[in-house]
Formats: structure tokens, sequence, C-alpha cells
């Protein structure tokens, strides 16, 4: 399984190479920006990549995710919903030789298409799946 990226050593003073555009990405306020932050300049679903989410659920802030890939070589999963303030909701890196598939629940604040972008061999690819959100999780 992957485990969640939450920092790299490196030299004082000198950003990560491998988080540089995640930086941004997590600070970027719209899915144009989280996108053009991964370097994913399209958005085409892929059939080797697949994310399920509830068609429907009762409250935004428990929703269930899960994403699977089989692509060779992946490298990282993001999780993206559309609709929140700040959309990138997670990063998952995965060492060679581990199965890329995570399950989580996130946090989303309205209806919207929750995206999978997978980073593998070098190439991104994404998956998206709608849902439908009768108590918003993000807020009041």
């Amino acid at each position: 399984m992957g485990a969640l990226l939450f920092g790299c050593s490196v030299a004082p003073g000198e950003p990560a190479p491998s988080t540089l555009g995640d930086e941004r990405a997590f600070a970027a306020g719209t899915l144009a920006r989280v996108l053009e932050a991964l370097g994913a300049s399209t958005i085409a679903d892929d059939t080797h990549l697949a994310i399920t989410v509830p068609d429907f659920v009762e409250d935004g802030a428990i929703v269930p995710v899960e994403v699977v890939s089989h692509l060779p070589g992946p490298q990282s999963i993001y999780l993206i919903a559309e609709a929140n303030p700040f959309p990138l909701l997670a990063h998952v890196a995965f060492p060679d030789g581990t199965e890329p598939f995570i399950a989580t629940r996130v946090k989303v604040a309205q209806s919207c298409d929750l995206y999978a972008v997978v980073n593998a061999g070098g190439q991104i690819y994404t998956a998206v799946k709608p849902t439908r959100v009768s108590i918003g999780g993000c807020g009041a």
C-alpha cells in the first residue's frame, strides 16, 4: 500500500524536487490550476484507472473513495474534488513494487466531480466520477 507524502529530507533551504508542484497544487483554488501544477494539460478518462465513489452521499464530510491503477510504473495518485475551495485533497506516493491502490474518506463541499490523477511512467492519467452530496462537508 502507498503512504501519504508528508515531507522529504532535503538540504536546508532547498525544496524537495518531488514536492515542488505539490505545494502549488495544494494551494490552487481551481481545478484548472491544480491540473496545471501537476502537469496535466487535459482531462481524459483512462480505462486502466478506476475511481469508486458513491453516486449519492448524505454527508459531504465523510465521502468514501477508492482508486486503483492498472497502469505500469505508477508513482503517485492525487485526489481532487472539483467544487472544494482547495480542490486537491490528497497525494499518495508509491515506492517501486507497491500496489497502486488507495481507500480513504474525503470531505467535499457540495455535489461535484471527484478526480483521480495518476503519474505513471512519466505520463499523467485521469479518471473522474461524479457524486451528489446532501449536506456539504466544507463549512456551514
